[in-house]
Parts: C-alpha cells; sequence; structure tokens
C-alpha cells in the first residue's frame, strides 16, 4: 500500500498536474506553429525558392535524392517555437522579479563616550553664540 500511495501523492502533485498541461498546450502550439509554416510562410517566402526549383510542395524539394523540403520546413518551426518560448519565458521572469527593496543603513551604535562629547560639543556651541 506504501507504493500505491507514494505513486497517488507525485502523480497528483502540482508540479506533475502543470507539466501535463504544459505538454498538451506544446502539442496544440506546435500545431499551430506546423501549420503557420507549411499554410502562410511556405507559400509567401519560400515559393520563389520553390519555383526556382521546379518544385510545387516543399516536401518533394530534394537535392542528389535527399529529400530536405522537410527537414528545412522542421527547421523553421522549431526556430518560431523557440522564439516563441523566449518570448515567453522573457515576459513570464520580468513579471516575477520583485523590485529589490533598499535596506536602510543602519543606525550608528553610539557609546557612552560619544554622547558625552557630543553633549560636550553642543554646549559649547551654545555658550559661544550667547
Amino acid at each position: 500500500m506504501g507504493f500505491v500511495k507514494e505513486f497517488k501523492e507525485f502523480a497528483f502533485k502540482g508540479n506533475v498536474l502543470d507539466l501535463a498541461v504544459g505538454v498538451i498546450i506544446g502539442a496544440a502550439f506546435s500545431a499551430i506553429v506546423k501549420s503557420f509554416v507549411d499554410d502562410i510562410i511556405t507559400p509567401l517566402l519560400l515559393n520563389p525558392a520553390l519555383e526556382k526549383a521546379n518544385v510545387k510542395d516543399i516536401a518533394e524539394l530534394s537535392w542528389g535524392g535527399v529529400k530536405y523540403g522537410n527537414f528545412l520546413s522542421s527547421v523553421i518551426s522549431f526556430l518560431i517555437v523557440a522564439f516563441v518560448l523566449f518570448l515567453l519565458i522573457k515576459g513570464i521572469n520580468s513579471l516575477n522579479k520583485k523590485p529589490k527593496e533598499k535596506e536602510a543603513p543602519a543606525a550608528p551604535v553610539i557609546t557612552e563616550d560619544q554622547k558625552l562629547l557630543m553633549e560636550i560639543r553642543d554646549l559649547l556651541k551654545t555658550k559661544n553664540n550667547i
């Protein structure tokens, strides 16, 4: 029973659930980026290069029998995902930064001798002003 209880505590901790949500959202985001690259980036930016290579689809792009078109599409997708994650994490980190409170300098410790000297100084000032 100890093993089952341990596993239950582990599986339902906030960190594991957060990770699961992150994986699911990441998969959905990956589909969005793939569509962005395949349906927008490729037609707009890569079509001129594809036309010069006499290829209609990036998947058909090959050189010496090596089809590198899908690889090129995956690299572009990765760069977009990495850039968006960088911006996301940078934004979260800037929100999490707490402004550092400046500590007030500690008041100097005054000894009895110093107190006496300060009193003498103050008395001399008042005597000279009279």
